[in-house]
């Protein structure tokens, strides 16, 4: 029997259902995002040109990758804060095993199917023990982060095969675009349609609204949120193989901090952390925000640590204000509870 996804999501208003709330947040988010391209091209002549919007581009391909897997676990009301030590983790295991003689052909598949079981491990912990995944992927964090040092230690490795390199740096033949950008689009374009146009998306969006109205309704709860987390740790781990091949260095530090980026995005493009609301292209817009403005940053030699403190800024952002918009708007709403009975003569 089909799972009775509109059954589950009839008591909570999420996005799919009702898109106008969350529409003015796109918008709100686009509007900035154009606000930041107009700034930065007035106030940096390197800013609008085609070679630096590339690089912008091709900079922000991990974490745009990574965001797509993540919108759909925060939509489900879950996170994972170890995609950057599974990242790390696959950079390291790329260094290892190319160092060791291995083929580059060889050594790709197995680190994503590595990646994969890194994300069976955290869902496992969250859907059969029970266990938040807050607390679990914390943990997971530092042990993947860990293991990478393990495999590598503190050695750099280098000289990978520059037909694989050329491919994580080079541009689309003909246009500006970076091949690990045309990879997101591909990528973007299959997540939004699962996301927004079928039963498996409507089921996110249900389980996170209210997770035992979609186990009553019939939804395979934890089996869709262990697929989730899989899926996250495979996209973690291509991208550690794709951010190897674009430095052209192994190593097993690669991505340190890259998931404050990753959860930055994901917030700020409009997605609850609560779950059950969010938009795939609000996403988006955030990604290509959080990339300008550190584009920007650089460009205008702000070190390292401030933007590490604009994304925080941002975070916190995306984190306060829908609460407070929703806050105010249920203050200014007025009640619709009966008035009381007159009381008896």
């Amino acid at each position: 029997m089909a799972p009775d996804v509109t059954a589950a999501t009839a008591a909570a208003p999420a996005t799919a259902a009702n898109p106008g709330r969350f529409l003015r947040w796109d918008v709100l988010v686009g509007l900035l995002l154009v606000v930041v391209f107009i700034g930065g091209a007035v106030g940096s002549p390197e800013f609008a040109t085609v070679d630096n919007l590339s690089f912008a581009l091709g900079d922000l391909g991990e974490i745009a990758m990574i965001a797509l897997a993540m919108t759909l676990l925060v939509v489900a009301a879950e996170v994972d804060l170890s995609v950057a030590s599974v990242l790390g983790l696959s950079s390291a295991l790329v260094g290892a095993m190319w160092d060791g003689g291995w083929a580059i052909e060889t050594i790709i598949p197995l680190v994503v199917v590595i990646g994969a079981a890194c994300g069976l491990v955290n869902g496992l912990l969250v859907t059969r023990l029970g266990l938040p995944s807050l607390a679990v992927t914390i943990g997971t964090l530092a042990l993947y982060r860990g293991l990478a040092y393990v495999v590598l230690g503190d050695r750099a490795v280098a000289e990978f095969p520059p037909g694989y390199t050329s491919l994580a740096v080079g541009d689309v033949p003909g246009t500006p675009i970076p091949y690990p950008v045309m990879l997101f689009a591909l990528l973007a374009a299959v997540t939004g349609v699962a996301l927004h146009a079928t039963g498996f998306g409507r089921s996110l969006f249900a389980i996170g609204a209210q997770v035992e109205a979609a186990h009553f309704a019939g939804i395979r709860v934890k089996r869709i949120k262990l697929i989730l987390f899989v899926v996250s740790g495979t996209v973690a781990a291509f991208a550690g193989v794709v951010y190897t091949l674009r430095y052209g260095s192994a190593r097993a530090d690669n991505g340190t901090g890259l998931e404050l980026a990753v959860i930055a995005a994901v917030l700020l493009g409009g997605v609850d952390f609560g779950g059950g609301k969010g938009t795939l292209g609000g996403v988006i817009a955030g990604v290509l925000l959080i990339g300008l403005l550190r584009n920007l940053l650089m460009l205008n030699d702000v070190s390292t640590e401030i933007q590490s403190i604009v994304t925080g800024l941002l975070l916190v952002i995306s984190v306060i204000t829908p609460r407070l918009v929703a806050a105010a708007r249920r203050r200014r709403r007025p009640s619709l509870s009966p008035a009381p009975p007159p009381p008896n003569s």
